[in-house]
């Protein structure tokens, strides 16, 4: 086990002696990201890394289970603020999986944004990551720490693939799309457990805050100015026949984080694609009667599931039997039989077309997403200047952009591919 500094100033980001810690590395999807991150770069190579958590006998099962043997491990609980800002300081980029981030993540973000230390994470709390850039942006654009939620399956496919989509456009047409309908075609995989307890986090603040449920309701949440709204979006809240493309839409119980993130890419970029570009996702479910029964009958099941869970009396029920328990998963195989497929259809101003995917090779919210963690958290370490991406809140997009696209295509399973346009 590492031994801890004497001290909590800030260590020159040089002489770090850790590239990324991986913070709650115990978890399931923490031993997903650990796993990928051996298998990739070892323990002993150029990239130098760390397990970080509360528990030392799990962290170094973990280790057994891998077959580590040097790698370093760190103790630091997400209640002692000395210790995160002791972990904190010895590293580049810190990665946590440590969630529900309301509850166990904000001491972390605050360490990390004080000392110019470099933090992503694989949120989808609107509410938490909207209070972080309020009460931290400043702290963290000062000290040079460049501070990236959202780096799983919410939502770098969405984030990335408008991107990808945009700059697709702008080659192939010559001017981005004013609007992007995403749609889930296919996926197999479910809930993690650790989403499912912060959706169930979101909903108990929703209940007792009238702020939150106008914040969720605000398409433009996490844009630097939430009141800044610069056209009406659609949401897709029911099932819907999208004459356009031909197809039955519904409701994706995702889509309310990654449009935020979407806009909030947007607005960061000083809005290049227009100050009416339109996002909305959803899934998409065939033609004819067949697609007509299933949007029906997904959106039912899911406004179902969650009317059970905002009911107060229901809720304890739902989660001890129906919803999987934070800290379990899919096995090996079974993730290794997931994938997703995303499709993004861009219109320009013009009415030209392009239509792009997002492919996965893995269960989307462990097997992929403790992938995409990995290489955000390796990118934003080793790929990304600061004189590129300074200190503040970023995206995925925003922050890594083509490096972050190569890196995914390369060595998370993830493909972006143009497949039309007119």
């Amino acid at each position: 086990m590492a031994k801890p500094a004497n001290t909590s100033t800030p260590l020159p980001r040089a002489e770090r002696p850790y590239d990324v810690i991986v913070y709650g590395a115990a978890s399931f999807v923490g031993q997903i990201l650990a796993r990928h991150l051996f298998a990739r770069h070892g323990e002993a190579g150029p990239l130098r890394w760390a397990l970080a958590g509360r528990n030392v006998a799990k962290l170094e099962a973990v280790k057994r289970e891998l077959g580590m043997r040097q790698l370093p491990v760190l103790i630091a609980d997400a209640a002692d603020p000395a210790a995160l800002r002791e972990m904190a300081r010895q590293a580049r980029v810190v990665v946590s999986t440590v969630g529900p981030y309301a509850l166990y993540g904000s001491e972390l973000v605050a360490a990390c944004a004080e000392l110019g230390t470099d933090y992503c994470d694989l949120t989808g709390e609107v509410p938490w990551m909207r209070r972080m850039i309020s009460q931290h942006e400043a702290t963290a654009k000062q000290s040079g720490a460049r501070i990236v939620h959202t780096c799983g399956f919410d939502s770098i496919p969405s984030d990335m693939g408008v991107w990808f989509s945009q700059r697709e456009a702008m080659r192939r047409l010559g001017e981005p799309c004013v609007r992007i309908r995403g749609g889930i075609k296919a996926a197999n995989g479910g809930f993690s457990g650790g989403t499912v307890a912060s959706l169930v986090n979101v909903l108990k603040e929703a209940e007792a805050s009238p702020d939150v449920i106008a914040l969720l309701k605000n398409p433009y949440a996490l844009a630097p100015d939430p009141g800044h709204a610069p056209v009406r979006q659609h949401d897709v809240n029911a099932p819907e026949f999208d004459a356009e493309l031909g197809v039955w839409r519904t409701p994706f119980v995702m889509a309310s984080i990654n449009t935020r993130v979407v806009q909030r890419s947007h607005a960061l970029q000083s809005y290049p694609w227009g100050p009416d570009f339109r996002y909305d996702e959803s899934m998409l479910t065939g033609r004819g009667f067949k697609g007509r029964a299933t949007a029906w009958g997904v959106a039912l099941a899911t406004g179902g599931l969650m009317g059970l869970l905002t009911n107060t009396r229901t809720r304890p029920l739902v989660e001890r039997t129906l919803l999987p328990a934070p800290g379990t998963g899919p096995s090996p195989r079974a993730q290794e039989r997931g994938f997703f497929d995303i499709r993004f259809h861009g219109s320009t101003r013009d009415g030209r077309k392009i239509e792009t995917k997002v492919t996965g090779d893995r269960d989307p919210g462990y097997g992929s997403t403790g992938k995409m963690l990995g290489e955000a958290a390796v990118c934003l370490a080793l790929d990304v200047s600061r004189e590129q991406t300074p200190g503040g809140f970023w995206t995925p997009s925003t922050a890594m952009g083509e490096a972050l696209l190569e890196r995914l295509e390369a060595h998370a399973g993830l493909g972006f591919k143009v497949v039309g346009e007119k």
